[in-house]
């Protein structure tokens, strides 16, 4: 026992050190959980009673889907130009 308090007492500092970066640890972690809890809290919030920020997302993203569709085709007629000299057979 004796051993114990001498090697506390030589190693006080580090023995707080360590107690108060477990404690600052634990603060932190415990911080980015209320902070998920209250943004899953938000999201949900906002799913149920609806956003015009939402809206305005859907339709973009909606614009978006029929660019990517234009281009898509757009594409395809490209790769099929400059394949064609490919196709032909050789003389």
């Amino acid at each position: 026992m004796d051993a114990v308090k001498s090697w506390f007492h030589q190693n006080q500092a580090l023995v707080y050190f360590l107690i108060a970066q477990a404690t600052a640890i634990l603060f932190a972690v415990g911080s980015i959980i209320a902070y998920s809890a209250q943004l899953e809290t938000r999201v949900h919030t906002m799913e149920i009673r609806g956003s015009p920020h939402l809206a305005v997302i859907d339709n973009r993203i909606a614009v978006l889907e029929a660019q990517i569709k234009e281009n898509a085709a757009r594409i395809d007629r490209v790769v099929e130009v400059m394949t064609r000299e490919l196709n032909k057979p050789r003389q």
